[in-house]
């Protein structure tokens, strides 16, 4: 148990020609603690819009690239400059310029395509051209124009109509198709009229589409094609070379953002800002030096111990807690913090937990191949494992100590993949060398697994549980009595439930259950010891006012006094017989894990007998894979729910009647 690390409130003040720098450095360090302004607005103004923009240009180009961006700065990102920001409008107008022309082609190839289908649904008509319009929702006008006013007619009609050449404008062929719905002819007779469309008479008695039409459109439809498909090629090339520059651009402006809205909620002038926050007092000396070197001496640095600030001593703010572990301690903060964060300067329960955690998880999950594939997970998630399991990183160090004593436990159940028969052999000897009696188990669970097998042991493992259980249940005691008188919180201290009084009051209890199971009585004195800490609690308000020198009152009066007190012995007694009997579900989940595994190797061993010689084995390990498989990942999982259980409500409630504030420090990347 040590306590969380000591903190300073720091107050640094820094010219505006200083402060992006100033900023990044703590961004970078993760180092100052800043806290949160709950009413704060959104800032507004021209630096930060103008880096939205950018970021919303990024990211716009960004998708229509296909290339995922980070949601956070990388390590090498920078602050971006005016260099950047004229980077950032050449590539993201280049790649803006290419999206718009392959729409403008899509829509145009779609278009074609529905003027040939149309085209072709009336190609083999027996009914004069001119009555299709009459037929069909298309419109159809065949005739000569320049091609130099092409670009213009398509520009005013927009997507109104289509206009295509015959595939030939150069070999000097002005002829155009334009093709167009019933409800958009007269808007393109029209336009048509004035460019100089000049119509190309169709015979009278001509019936259907006229083949050079459908040829056309035919062609037409192959250069979209072929003109996408350059797109294409364009598109794979940009995103190639300017992928990654896309990439860094936007770690700068999402740093540039970051930093944006960190100054906007600093008290400033026009050139001083000032940067208020919680370090750890350990890292403070580097951090100021760090910072007069990256400013040249300009800036200036206060610091304040927690009792110097008047809404901490007050209650009103809380100082941040940062803890300092081993990396397999580390590993455990997850379910601490997933509870609540300790209060400044009161002991910090992670290494408990941290051992804990694994000892019971292991007892409960005793095997040697399962505890190994734990182990494995572990290992294949951590730092040096496969890259593609990072995002699990925080479980590999759980995942690696709950392996091993998995392990462990597995070793003395005589457990290896539901298997118990491989380590027989091991086990006999190693228990023959140590104490001259060979034993098939050191640990047996099951009473069936060997020969002359009783309950017996299985009670004693049960006992142990208990005792586990009551020597977890007094830490948890423990440390809320050092909390308590470390606040200064002395009634609370001696008093309460979870104070000395309830710690003797639990103890004295187990004594007496200890000695009544050796054979002893419960006799007359005991009611005594036990009344003197029943008393405290019952009295234990008006007791410390006497302590304290004033004047006890019943404030609610006599009989709702009475009644309190009785409810509190009531909760007192039931809550610490129901903490301590609840470690009966270590052993029975540690039974039931052996009973599992004694059910998957007695089926796979009939199933192996049903199947034959040849197919035998193989059904035997299909089985075997299947039910360690359910056993590793269902089992697993409930183990695991039933440890974190027993910290919040066997360990957690002892001491956590109040939470703290996590540090919390600024920094660029959240990912670390």
């Amino acid at each position: 148990m040590i306590r969380p690390r000591q903190m300073k409130q720091v107050e640094l003040s820094v010219l505006d020609r200083d402060v992006d720098g100033v900023i990044g450095y703590l961004g970078r360090r993760a180092v100052m603690h800043f806290p949160k302004k709950e009413d704060a607005a959104a800032p507004k103004d021209a630096a930060r819009n103008g880096i939205l923009e950018s970021l919303e240009k990024i990211r716009a180009a960004a998708v229509y690239l296909g290339i995922e961006l980070p949601k956070e700065p990388d390590e090498s990102s920078i602050l971006p400059g005016p260099g950047e920001a004229a980077l950032t409008e050449k590539l993201c107008s280049r790649i803006e310029l290419l999206n718009r022309r392959e729409n403008e082609t899509l829509t145009e190839k779609g278009k074609v395509l529905d003027a040939l289908n149309e085209a072709n649904a009336f190609a083999n008509l027996n009914a004069p051209f001119a009555d299709l319009d009459q037929l069909s929702y298309l419109t159809l006008r065949i005739g000569r124009m320049d091609p130099d006013r092409l670009t213009g007619l398509r520009n005013t009609l927009g997507d109104r109509a289509v206009i295509i050449p015959f595939g030939g404008l150069e070999k000097g062929d002005d002829r155009i198709v334009a093709a167009a719905s019933r409800k958009g002819r007269f808007a393109l007779d029209s336009e048509l009229k004035k460019q100089g469309f000049a119509p190309i008479t169709i015979p009278a008695n001509y019936k259907g589409v006229p083949e050079e039409v459908l040829s056309g459109l035919q062609t037409r439809l192959l250069g979209m094609e072929s003109l996408l498909a350059d797109l294409a090629a364009e598109k794979g090339q940009v995103k190639e070379e300017d992928g990654p520059v896309l990439v860094s651009l936007h770690g700068s402006f999402l740093m540039a953002s970051i930093t944006e809205d960190l100054k906007n909620s600093l008290v400033s002038t026009k050139s001083v800002y000032v940067l208020s926050g919680w370090v750890p007092a350990d890292s403070l000396g580097k951090l100021v030096e760090d910072l007069e070197k990256r400013t040249g001496g300009r800036i200036g640095v206060r610091t304040f111990d927690p009792n110097e600030i008047s809404d901490v001593r007050e209650g009103k703010a809380k100082v941040p807690v940062s803890l300092r572990h081993s990396a397999f301690v580390r590993g455990f903060e997850g379910v601490v913090f997933s509870y609540g964060a300790p209060l400044y300067g009161t002991i910090d329960p992670t290494p408990l937990v941290a051992f804990f955690f694994t000892l019971l998880f292991g007892i409960m999950f005793g095997d040697v191949g399962q505890g190994f594939v734990l182990f494995l997970a572990g290992v294949l998630t951590g730092r040096r494992g496969v890259k593609a399991l990072s995002k699990f990183k925080n479980y590999s160090t759980p995942l690696i100590a709950v392996g091993l004593t998995s392990m462990v436990m597995g070793f003395l159940n005589g457990e290896l993949f539901a298997t118990e028969e491989l380590f027989i052999g091991p086990t006999r000897a190693l228990t023959g060398f140590l104490t001259g009696h060979p034993v098939d188990r050191i640990l047996t669970l099951m009473p069936l697994a060997e020969k002359g097998g009783s309950v017996t042991k299985l009670f004693y493992f049960f006992g142990f549980t208990i005792a586990v259980g009551i020597i977890f249940n007094s830490i948890g005691l423990l440390i809320n009595i050092l909390n308590q008188l470390i606040l200064k919180k002395y009634e609370r201290a001696l008093f309460s439930k979870t104070g000395v009084a309830g710690l003797l009051l639990f103890w004295y209890a187990v004594f007496i259950a200890i000695r009544c199971l050796l054979g002893g009585r419960f006799a007359w004195f005991d009611g005594i010891v036990l009344a003197f800490p029943v008393f405290c609690i019952f009295f234990g308000p008006v007791v410390w006012r006497v302590f304290a020198g004033e004047r006890p009152v019943l404030e609610e009066g006599l009989m709702v006094f009475v009644m309190e007190g009785i409810v509190e012995i009531l909760e007192t007694v039931s809550t610490y017989i129901s903490n301590t009997v609840s470690f009966l579900r270590v052993g029975a989940f540690a039974l039931s894990h052996a009973v599992l595994s004694f059910i998957i190797f007695t089926l796979s061993e009939m199933v192996m007998e049903a199947a034959g010689s040849i197919a035998g084995p193989a059904a035997f390990l299909l089985v075997m894979i299947f039910g360690n498989t359910v056993i590793i990942l269902l089992e697993g999982m409930i183990v695991a729910i039933q440890v974190v259980r027993l910290q919040y409500y066997e360990f957690f409630s002892k001491f956590f009647t109040e939470t703290g504030m996590a540090f919390a420090p600024f920094r660029f990347r959240r990912e670390v």
